[in-house]
């Protein structure tokens, strides 16, 4: 394998584990401060209460993978991301490169800059039981996941979410809470891969731009239609 495969090889590694998680989306804000006040003691007291409470947000994030049993310690890479209920997400990879998925609620954009390409999809059935749908959906959680009480660690409650069917391309996915806000994801994909996600800061319920969640492909990019 040439150096220019194996890069793109390790490219399209990356794309996969950042579409696997991001097919992984208003009370005011005092009025959000209450409410993490109050937050349950258990993560998935505080994964329901971050469903119903929280309409949009917004925020930074880095993420790396590795291989199966952490071999081949991946690339970190780091970002911005956006929600709003239901179903609109904005997931930006700006470093070491850029990448992009974005969900306008009807089609799903899985955009490469450097490769000039971007994939589109229905977003309802791309978000049914992805990951995403866990902490950017509105309908129920438990029609397509299993919640697992985890221990303790790092000063975070935790929780699993497995999903119920064999499609949704991960196996299972471990979030920590800490005040009501999600602090960090763990994702198992069907590769043996592990995504760790570490979630910077997180804002809930700001004011998002107009147009936040829309894409438009910049021309001379290959569209593919999936």
């Amino acid at each position: 394998m040439s150096l220019t495969e194996s890069f793109m090889a390790r490219r399209r590694g990356a794309v996969r584990a950042m579409a696997i998680l991001a097919l992984a989306a208003a009370p005011a804000l005092a009025g959000w401060s209450a409410a993490r006040a109050a937050a349950p003691a258990d993560a998935a007291g505080q994964l329901r209460a971050f469903v119903k409470d929280v309409r949009s947000a917004s925020g930074s994030f880095t993420q790396v993978t590795t291989g199966a049993q952490g071999a081949g310690g991946g690339q970190q890479q780091a970002g911005s991301f956006a929600f709003q209920r239901p179903g609109k997400f904005r997931w930006a990879v700006e470093q070491p490169y850029e990448q992009l998925v974005v969900s306008d609620g009807q089609q799903l954009y899985q955009y490469d800059p450097d490769l000039a390409q971007v994939s589109v999809r229905a977003a309802e059935a791309a978000i049914g039981n992805a990951p995403a749908q866990v902490l950017f959906g509105s309908g129920s959680i438990d029609a397509s996941f299993k919640l697992e009480p985890l221990s303790a660690r790092d000063d975070l409650a935790w929780l699993r979410a497995v999903p119920l069917t064999s499609e949704a391309g991960f196996s299972h996915m471990d979030i920590g809470f800490a005040d009501g806000l999600p602090m960090r994801i763990e994702l198992l994909d069907a590769f043996g891969q592990t995504t760790r996600i570490e979630f910077t800061t997180i804002l809930p319920n700001p004011d998002l731009p107009a147009g936040a969640f829309e894409f438009a492909p910049p021309p001379g990019t290959d569209v593919v239609r999936m």
